[in-house]
């Protein structure tokens, strides 16, 4: 029997105070669905971390709760993590038709297409998971095919409106589905979750379509010279309007980057970009072609140091090299924290001849606030809980939505980890679950953790000294070393007496071990670490990582 006065529990394991790694379960009574499941990228003190991926062990717990997961859009930070966490959950997954082709490229990838339930989603259609039913609804965004979702429970209708923009002239596909909105506003909304990342920026969002323009004017102006586009590889309709701009101009279409070509590959046989014939052609056929007949598409909008327009600034792709008056554009906003990268390869780019535009060539694919504001006139929700993005973002939301004349009390910022109760009575944080984040190195799914952070921090930082020496078996004497080794700590040929006194400092210890009657390994490895790092310290105001190394003979 279903009881109405239950509240529903929304709980974020991603996604909110950060700009990556959306992932939110909704629970009511024992069905649990999950709602995008993506990755975020590094923080620059995660030194080797390739990739972030949410902590599941809530939903591990539950597992036999959990009954799906809807997908709201394909970008990274929605469907990134998906392979690695249905190799440990196996839902089924919804999603709409290019989302789930870009989901279903990523799970070959990873060997377990073939394992995992999937089901492509038409705006309008719901899906049931026990008591809750799930609506995709049609929104505006960067990539085709996003929408928002109608949640229905038995305490209430939760709409989470994904990450969106109200675009009256997209490039692909429809216009975003208001009246749904209005409609469902009608009918009574519990709570809004509503898209954060463009809080701070007063009136609307651009239409996408406006870049089309632009394209054409800086194809227009420089007819002369050849050119290099970097955008995000799952900015479908700015691949498309690129397209568009060297068809009208007579231009070559050349495709780099992995993720690009994947991207274009998936969105082309899925009818999403109309590619003209004779446009696109391989990187070896552009010695047929004059400069100024190409326009390269590349990867690296991010200033990724590995992506393709990052090897060209720094001179190291293997087929491209940039030549005075060349033209790159960056059609692509800075995300925040990645700046710094993007302004070193605008200069590796400018200092090499090119001109390089970076202001010009982007809108938006998120909601500024006169949108935000028309999605709470329309759904006129009982509570408002702000997500995706950066605890400015959320406190901004927060205050937009009390001007919007939400009581205060009903708009809550909560954090990942968070279990939020809501009902028609209640809207109260009740508890918390992990959400701290799971580390991936390679091959590695979190098995890098703070403590190894902190050695690579430590190593980047003041380098390493290893101790090797040999001791013999039954009395500890010293046979052979103490050899002092330096790694990222001193350049070992002009610092002979700093490391000819070391073997001193190493040498004293074991002498003082051996007249206490220290005889176990770990506490004489210990005494050499103290002994030494102080001298260290005394000396250069370093602190290296010591390691020592004995062997027994």
């Amino acid at each position: 029997m279903i009881d109405r006065q239950m509240p529903v529990k929304i709980i974020p394991l991603g996604g909110l105070e950060q700009i990556g790694m959306n992932i939110t379960a909704i629970e009511y009574n024992d069905t649990i669905i999950v709602v995008d499941c993506g990755l975020s990228f590094p923080d620059d003190d995660m030194l080797g971390i390739d990739l972030v991926i949410p902590d599941i062990s809530y939903l591990l717990e539950n597992k036999k709760k959990v009954k799906g997961l809807v997908i709201t859009h394909g970008h990274e930070d929605h469907i990134g993590s998906i392979p690695y966490i249905e190799k440990q959950l196996q839902m089924p997954i919804y999603a709409t038709r290019l989302t789930m082709g870009l989901i279903e490229y990523k799970l070959e990838e990873h060997g377990i297409l073939n394992d995992v339930d999937r089901h492509v989603m038409s705006y309008g259609q719901t899906v049931k998971f026990g008591p809750i039913r799930v609506e995709f609804i049609r929104t505006n965004h960067s990539i085709a095919d996003s929408a928002a979702l109608a949640i229905f429970t038995p305490a209430g209708t939760l709409v989470h409106t994904g990450d969106f923009k109200v675009d009256y002239t997209p490039v692909f596909g429809g216009v975003i589905d208001l009246q749904r909105f209005a409609e469902l506003g009608k009918a009574g909304v519990l709570a809004l979750m509503a898209d954060s990342t463009n809080v701070t920026r007063e009136g609307f969002t651009p239409s996408e379509r406006t870049v089309g323009k632009t394209f054409d004017h800086i194809f227009d102006e420089n007819r002369d010279h050849r050119m290099i586009i970097a955008t995000f590889a799952s900015n479908v309709d700015r691949v498309q309007q690129i397209i568009n701009s060297a068809r009208k101009y007579k231009r070559k279409v050349i495709v780099q980057g992995r993720s690009m070509v994947n991207v274009i590959s998936i969105a082309s046989e899925l009818g999403y970009l109309s590619i003209p014939d004779n446009t696109m052609i391989e990187i070896d056929e552009a010695k047929n072609y004059p400069d100024e007949q190409l326009v390269y598409i590349t990867t690296g909008s991010q200033g990724e140091n590995m992506a393709v327009l990052s090897r060209i600034a720094a001179s190291i792709h293997n087929k491209i090299s940039i030549k005075p008056g060349d033209v790159v554009i960056f059609s692509s906003s800075p995300i925040p924290g990645n700046e710094k990268a993007v302004y070193r390869v605008i200069n590796e780019l400018e200092q090499k001849g090119a001109k390089v535009i970076y202001h010009d060539a982007h809108v938006s694919g998120h909601a500024c606030q006169e949108e935000l504001k028309l999605i709470y006139a329309l759904t006129k929700p009982r509570y408002a809980i702000p997500v995706h993005g950066e605890y400015r973002h959320l406190k901004r939301h927060a205050e937009l939505a009390v001007e919007m004349g939400i009581p205060k009390k009903r708009v809550k910022l909560i954090k990942c980890g968070d279990v939020l109760s809501v009902s028609n009575d209640t809207f109260d944080v009740t508890g918390s679950v992990p959400a701290q984040g799971v580390l991936v190195d390679g091959l590695g799914v979190g098995d890098v953790g703070n403590i190894v952070l902190r050695d690579r921090q430590h190593l980047s930082e003041n380098g390493l000294i290893v101790v090797a020496l040999t001791l013999e078996h039954s009395t500890n004497q010293l046979l052979a070393g103490p050899d002092i080794i330096s790694r990222g700590f001193v350049y070992v040929r002009e610092s002979e007496s700093l490391l000819e006194d070391c073997r001193m400092v190493v040498e004293e210890t074991l002498d003082e071990c051996l007249a206490r009657n220290i005889s176990d390994w770990s506490r004489i490895k210990g005494k050499i670490r103290d002994e030494l790092g102080e001298f260290l310290w005394k000396r250069t105001k370093r602190s290296p990582m010591i390691l020592p190394i004995i062997s027994e003979v």
